[in-house]
C-alpha cells in the first residue's frame, strides 16, 4: 500500500496525515504544493468526488488575499485557479488508489489500513 498526500509542509493537518501513515509504516508519496502544484487531472478527481466547495478552503488566508469572496466561477475556472494557487486547497488531499479524502480523515484512513 502506498498513499499520495498533497499538501504543504507548513500545514499542521498535512503533517498529521504524514505522521498517521508513517506510524503505520505505510509508504507515502508527498507532493509539496508549494513546490509543485497538482495537475488539473489530479484535482479533477477530488472535485468529482467532493465538489468545488469540498476542496476549496474559503477560510484560507490566500483566499482573502486574492479577494475571492464574491467570485462566482464555474468548475473549470476554479480548477484552473486551484492549479495556479494551490494554497486555496483544503489540506491534505490524500489518495490511496481510487480512494480519496480531503482534510484530516483518520477514521477513513484507519479503514484503508485495517486498523
Amino acid at each position: 500500500m502506498e498513499v499520495q498526500i498533497f499538501g504543504t509542509r507548513k500545514s499542521a493537518d498535512t503533517r498529521r496525515a504524514q505522521r498517521f501513515f508513517a506510524e503505520r509504516r505505510i509508504r507515502v508519496h508527498f507532493v509539496d504544493l508549494a513546490q509543485r502544484p497538482a495537475s488539473v487531472g489530479e484535482l479533477r478527481r477530488f472535485v468529482q468526488k467532493f465538489g468545488i466547495d469540498g476542496v476549496l478552503d474559503r477560510q484560507a488566508k490566500r483566499f482573502a488575499e486574492l479577494g475571492l469572496g464574491t467570485a462566482a466561477y464555474g468548475e473549470e475556472r476554479w480548477l484552473e485557479k486551484l492549479v495556479e494557487e494551490p494554497l486555496l486547497l483544503r489540506q491534505p488531499l490524500v489518495r490511496n488508489g481510487t480512494l480519496l479524502t480531503v482534510g484530516v480523515a483518520e477514521a477513513v484512513w484507519k479503514e484503508w489500513v485495517g486498523k
